[in-house]
């Protein structure tokens, strides 16, 4: 008999991560065009620790469960669905609700998990990867020979952009806070790796380029990062803006004009949704360099779904590496 009740993490109130509650909810019911997945895991990403302050761009109406990926094993189709069947292990792709033992989503809204991936790198792989993949090459058009910098490498979207930066034949400088995170860093193509605060990063970047500078920067961090970045770049650079874990800060807007710099905002989801045929040749892309083995989530820590405000600690204290998963029916 299917279960009519499950565990999710809640936000009824915005604030820090231990506000959240777990929670025993009833069952949604299964509308037409709809499937039911018993979800097996869910990855963490920065963005869920804003929405849950309030300080992301999407605001849900309280109370609501947050999680934007997960992966889990479809239980239930309706009337009107096509190729998903029971038993298909699937990537759920959702603005939030991926914390949970049980979701409800549409065929739009799933994804087959890579064959050799188990569930915690299923639930962790086309965020990163996806975000990586569009800032990359949709929005830089990064060509071969060109030389990527990364921001915040050991990060999870950091991480994604240095494997995949290396599998598209860049030359790839990683910037991370440790030699724990550079190593990291080195094991999954980067080229060079810096150690923040070590020297300036003007200095570093172009004693390693021979004083050409950096062609594209991958910058999920902001704040003073931006700046800096914009000192090491060479002449075309473009400048890819991911996120703001460092803050949001202001920048000498003539060092764009002078080395004739592009800077381009990332929003993969949001291309995605705008875009649905971008989106398809993005997944097709990823899902074949997953099945050569090229590509592959990098995982620091699991953690059962219950300790899900110690999970985003992590996160907000810079103490993971790559991601953070929350495993369903995992025990403490």
């Amino acid at each position: 008999m299917p279960k009519t009740m499950h565990e999710a993490i809640v936000c009824r109130e915005l604030g820090p991560p231990e506000r959240l509650r777990l929670e025993t909810l009833p069952s949604a019911p299964l509308r037409p065009g709809e499937v039911r997945i018993v979800m097996r895991a869910a990855g963490l990403n920065f963005p869920d620790v804003l929405m849950i302050e309030g300080k992301y761009q999407l605001k849900p109406e309280l109370p609501f469960t947050p999680g934007m990926e997960g992966a889990g094993v479809v239980t239930e189709v309706s009337a009107g669905v096509d190729g998903v069947a029971v038993g298909d292990r699937v990537i759920v792709k959702l603005r939030h609700g991926c914390l949970a033992e049980e979701v409800v989503a549409t065929p739009a809204q799933l994804a087959p998990v890579p064959e050799a991936f188990d569930f915690a790198e299923g639930a962790t792989f086309l965020a990163a990867h996806g975000t990586a993949y569009h800032a990359l090459v949709d929005r830089a058009q990064i060509r071969a020979g060109e030389v990527l910098l990364v921001h915040g490498a050991a990060g999870g979207v950091g991480l994604a952009a240095v494997e995949l930066g290396k599998v598209l034949g860049a030359t790839v400088i990683a910037v991370a806070s440790s030699a724990e995170k550079l190593a990291v860093a080195a094991s999954r193509g980067a080229d060079h790796t810096l150690l923040t605060g070590a020297e300036p990063l003007r200095d570093a970047v172009k004693r390693l380029t021979g004083g050409r500078g950096a062609d594209v920067v991958f910058d999920p961090v902001g704040g003073a990062a931006f700046e800096e970045s914009l000192r090491c770049i060479a002449w075309g650079a473009r400048l890819l803006v991911i996120g703001f874990t460092g803050g949001v800060g202001m920048a000498a807007t003539n060092l764009v004009l002078i080395k004739g710099a592009s800077v381009l905002g990332v929003r993969a989801g949001e291309a995605a949704r705008r875009d649905p045929a971008l989106a398809a040749a993005r997944q097709a892309a990823l899902w074949r360099l997953a099945g050569e083995g090229r590509l592959r989530p990098h995982i620091s820590h699991r953690l059962p779904l219950a300790r899900c405000a110690e999970a985003m600690r992590l996160l907000l204290e810079r103490r993971a590496i790559g991601r953070v998963v929350l495993e369903m029916g995992a025990s403490s």
